[in-house]
């Protein structure tokens, strides 16, 4: 009988919960599932309070021919039978103070990132404006400023957004031991939050595909002229909010995944990848600012504000792929 099912056994048989033998063991509840699901193995101070609990040997625990039901001498061992590899690596303490700070922020994240996603996307419409009311002005010429502080304005809502997460950057790349109850308390407030992150996600997507609807009705109704434009700007508009509820929504979402260890956030992926996180997070960043560049450069050298902005959707489709690559190349 193997550890795992040894586990299970004289948990059920002591009338124990998984969230019971953790709080006695001063680890997470997760960590006793992974136990019990042969996933990893406590390591040797775990091992000896295992059998103390249980008031069995350590031998008995460990020796997958020694059954439950053999008796035997309660012996202690002195050196560990497994070696560190085998071992589940170490972990890293998570209070339910700083699981519920760490919520706050990544909400704070959520919006902030959001909105900074938004404000590039709707950059090009002071341009389209001032195209608009003041054509052959001089006025005309102020547009590029408009747009650039609407870019600015992202950025640093992008950079703030960071340094609110700055301190919790370790919960991505380190497995966790949450506190007793954290488990609980994040998923419970995930449930509460499915249905509004769900209905998010699907109007944002559905705006995101109705964008284009305003450019045809007023090309229909204004062809020719410079009400033409107009679905230019309705169709920014739309695209920045539907881009805004799917970004606010993944964050979100991506924040119960960190907390739970789950997804890509799992302690496998975390072991294999963890040296590659910040290497793959550097080349996204990279990525992006290319993007960035090509539509600034594109639109302002052909002004056609109403076509480039398919180059974010392009790149949006691309960028699974970009991360699989550098991935795979940085291995």
């Amino acid at each position: 009988m193997i550890l795992a099912d040894k586990i299970i056994e004289l948990r059920k048989k002591s009338g124990m919960t998984q969230d019971e033998l953790a709080e006695k063991l001063g680890v997470s509840r997760q960590s006793v599932s992974k136990w019990e699901g042969a996933q990893s193995t406590p390591d040797l101070n775990r091992i000896l309070k295992l059998a103390e609990i249980f008031s069995v040997s350590t031998d008995l625990l460990l020796k997958d021919e020694l059954d439950l039901n053999q008796p035997g001498e309660e012996l202690i061992i002195q050196n560990p039978l497994q070696t560190r590899d085998e071992t589940e690596p170490p972990l890293r303490p998570v209070s339910m103070a700083e699981a519920v700070e760490y919520l706050e922020k990544n909400s704070k994240k959520a919006l902030y990132v959001a909105a900074g996603v938004a404000l590039c996307i709707l950059s090009p419409v002071a341009a389209i404006l001032f195209e608009i009311l003041f054509e052959d002005s001089a006025l005309s010429e102020l547009s590029p400023i408009f747009m650039f502080l609407s870019v600015a304005a992202a950025v640093g809502l992008f950079i703030y957004s960071g340094s609110l997460m700055k301190k919790f950057e370790y919960m991505e790349k380190e497995c966790l031991d949450t506190e007793y109850g954290v488990d609980g308390m994040v998923k419970e407030k995930r449930e509460r939050d499915h249905s509004k992150n769900t209905l998010h996600l699907i109007i944002g997507v559905i705006l995101c595909i109705l964008s284009i609807v305003p450019t045809v009705i007023c090309d229909m109704l204004f062809g020719g002229s410079p009400l033409e434009d107009l679905g230019a700007i309705f169709m920014f508009l739309f695209v920045a909010a539907g881009v805004f509820l799917i970004v606010r929504s993944s964050i979100t979402n991506e924040g119960y995944e960190v907390l739970l260890e789950e997804e890509k956030y799992n302690r496998e992926k975390k072991t294999r990848t963890k040296k590659a996180v910040g290497k793959s997070a550097a080349v996204m960043v990279i990525y992006w600012s290319i993007v960035t560049a090509l539509y600034l450069g594109y639109s302002f050298i052909t002004f056609n504000w109403h076509i480039s902005w398919v180059i974010w959707v392009i790149a949006a489709v691309l960028s699974p792929a970009v991360v699989i690559i550098a991935s795979a190349i940085i291995k």
